[in-house]
């Protein structure tokens, strides 16, 4: 953290084929050990299933079911006197949108896939799964978020200690 001042936000530039900063977004989050082209033929082959499947616009459905997961409040731990109390606080739009892709792709992650010899291939099947029940409110993401909302609710006072 910085002693002088604030850090300007970088700039991130849309993906090259739907010019989207949402999907941009997904495909970093997607990606290991830096291989960004490797990040967008996977998520680039969820989105063609997904559209296969739904006869709808990918990027659409994929919106959905960021909407669908973005949390409204979450907990953060606060010390007060010696003990530490987990405060809930609302989320911002930022941080909000980068909990839900961060969670649509752990949880296409942790899902468990036909095996194929290639896999990306499975990837790409498991996050384009992912998507879909996410954008219908089920899924892995969408337990992890009313997770987050029970622990917020559980400790509404605690409320009292915000910032």
């Amino acid at each position: 953290m910085p002693r002088t001042g604030r850090i300007p936000k970088r700039q991130t530039i849309p993906d090259p084929i739907f010019s989207n900063l949402l999907v941009t977004k997904l495909i970093n989050n997607v990606m290991v050990d830096g291989k960004k082209s490797l990040a967008e033929r996977i998520v680039y082959r969820a989105f063609k299933k997904i559209e296969r499947e739904t006869d709808k616009n990918p990027v659409l459905v994929f919106e959905d079911a960021v909407k669908a997961v973005t949390p409204k409040a979450e907990v953060r731990p606060r010390r007060v006197g010696g003990a530490t109390y987990m405060v809930p606080l609302e989320v911002r739009g930022d941080r909000a949108k980068s909990l839900a892709v961060k969670w649509i792709v752990a949880a296409a992650r942790g899902r468990s896939a036909k095996e194929h010899l290639n896999a990306k291939l499975v990837m790409a099947e498991k996050l384009a799964a992912e998507i879909l029940a996410a954008a219908t409110s089920s899924g892995g993401a969408m337990i992890k978020k009313s997770q987050i909302e029970k622990q917020a609710e559980a400790n509404k006072a605690f409320s009292h200690f915000r910032w």
